[in-house]
């Protein structure tokens, strides 16, 4: 059966899905392609927040992340751990902010 999506997934993505010690990834290429779609549009979502953000409260670039990062992770969020943490990592990537860490 061929595979229509021809999106690429970043490794850092897939990894997400590869437990330690093992090789392969323990869902299906489509679960996460579908995943990844989900969390490359919360990235691009979140830009203008966090930008928007940071200019408001005039806080550091780690303090708006920690924010969004909560957010992420709350209570019936759409997100995994994992993927709220790519996402942020994305997010910072995205925006330029390369001191620190998330």
């Amino acid at each position: 059966m061929p595979d229509d999506n021809q999106i690429l997934i970043p490794p850092s993505f897939i990894a997400l899905f590869v437990p330690p010690g093992r090789l392969r990834p323990t869902e299906p290429r489509a679960h996460i392609a579908e995943r990844y779609e989900l969390c490359e549009d919360f990235a691009q979502m979140l830009v203008e927040t966090a930008t928007t953000k940071r200019f408001e409260l005039g806080a550091h670039e780690d303090d708006v992340l920690g924010r969004i990062g909560r957010g992420l992770q709350a209570p019936g969020s759409l997100l995994s751990e994992a993927e709220a943490g790519w996402v942020l990592t994305r997010l910072r990537e995205l925006l330029g902010w390369n001191a620190g860490r998330c």
